[in-house]
């Protein structure tokens, strides 16, 4: 097997597609959605738990929001494909822009019913089911085939800069105006986001129009034909499982043993900046066997879990996050751009359907057995568990001969 290895961009010859009036209206639509997105988490936990008292008031409101979520998303990954991809996303945005404005609603009017909070995450759950498939196939329908590296590099670059400005919107809206004003502007930026989507150009394919069932095992048979694609959404699912274990085991020893709540901030913030490296070295450098060097720097999220178990020095444990981070940077513009090559337009929001859905799903799992385990054998345990599951599923990746073999060259859709 050839060393995996990497090479500089070479000076492209197509524009950039910012430059590309179809692209650049939704990068923009995209960024402050997700920058809106980004407030939320930190808004809705203080809201609810402020108006409730109760956690398990805001764990009912965070299951409303995921569980439709997870039941729906092969669904929109059909729908995606089925139909017109701009106007499921224009859609969508509209309902999540009257949900976001109906929550933000009853927080600023002082009483928020907690029904009405759990129906409209769950309503907003659901748009989101329909959403996320629509993103793979806008972009490809936006851009030239010599510019959907770039393209899926300038949305990661958006997708971290968020990620570091969001939490700071949040907290600065939460202590001065309340976290109702959160929800509000992020109903805004959706209802941009529709507008200017109204005005995106995307390139249509048409597949014949067949019962849900058969979309459904057409998607599923693109899925398991590629070894490359369903061995590394294994080792992307071990990932998610892998970061709800550390989320929710280390603030507690980032308190306890490495010298307070300010180590866990700056692990995070860290982080954030890493992942925005990892974006920005995406857009100059190309590797060789794009799925292969994604993988591995997923692998390296075993570092920081390890270290955390071991309660290593602050320092030490938040550089290698810093790195993690970086390698989950990296790969979502690298994988984004190999399936949307590999894969056939027609099928594009299903696979990608079922990339989100094991994804997401595994988090749930994380958040539920890292504290049991940690309760009977204590926090080092299910650290150490999750480093080796998250290392081996990532890097034995390099075991599977399509991913070995896969080059952006080889594989067209």
């Amino acid at each position: 097997m050839a060393a995996a290895s990497t090479r500089p961009v070479a000076p492209p010859s197509a524009p950039h597609p910012l430059r590309t009036r179809s692209f650049r209206l939704l990068f923009t639509g995209r960024a402050l959605s997700l920058l809106g997105d980004a407030a939320i988490p930190a808004a809705l936990s203080l809201a609810v738990l402020e108006a409730t008292g109760s956690t398990s008031a805001l764990a009912l409101v965070l299951a409303c929001a995921m569980v439709p979520k997870l039941l729906l998303l092969p669904v929109g990954g059909v729908v995606g494909d089925r139909f017109d991809a701009r106007t499921v996303a224009l859609t969508t945005d509209l309902v999540r822009c009257a949900t976001q404005l109906l929550v933000g609603v009853q927080l600023l009017g002082g009483t928020p019913s907690l029904a009405v909070l759990a129906v409209a995450e769950a309503l907003g759950g659901a748009a989101g089911a329909f959403a996320m498939p629509t993103g793979s196939p806008l972009i490809k329908g936006t851009v030239t085939e010599e510019s959907l590296h770039r393209a899926n590099a300038a949305m990661g670059v958006a997708q971290s800069a968020t990620r570091l400005a969001g939490p700071a919107l949040a907290g600065t809206l939460v202590l001065t105006v309340g976290p109702g004003w959160a929800f509000v502007l992020d109903s805004a930026t959706f209802a941009v986001s529709a507008l200017l989507l109204t005005a995106v150009r995307v390139k249509r394919v048409a597949i014949p129009r067949r019962s849900l069932r058969a979309d459904l095992a057409e998607g599923w048979q693109e899925v398991r034909s590629r070894d490359w694609y369903w061995t590394s959404l294994i080792g992307h699912s071990a990932w998610n499982g892998a970061a709800a274990v550390l989320m929710t085991l280390g603030p507690a020893i980032a308190v306890n043993r490495l010298g307070g709540g300010t180590t866990w901030v700056v692990l995070l913030q860290v982080g954030a900046v890493g992942f925005l490296l990892g974006a920005l070295l995406a857009d100059r450098v190309r590797p060789r066997r794009p799925v292969l060097v994604a993988n591995l720097g997923l692998a390296t999220y075993a570092l920081p879990l390890a270290l955390l178990a071991l309660a290593a020095p602050a320092p030490v444990t938040i550089a290698a996050y810093g790195l993690a981070q970086a390698g989950l940077g990296f790969l979502s513009p690298v994988w984004e751009t190999a399936v949307q090559r590999a894969v056939p337009a027609h099928a594009l929001a299903r696979v990608s359907s079922y990339d989100w859905l094991l994804s997401l799903a595994a988090m749930p799992l994380g958040y539920t057995l890292a504290p049991l385990a940690a309760s009977t054998w204590g926090p080092r345990v299910p650290l150490l568990v999750a480093a080796v599951v998250v290392g081996g599923c990532c890097a034995g990746t390099a075991l599977v001969p399509g991913v070995r073999r896969f080059t952006a060259t080889a594989h067209r859709g």
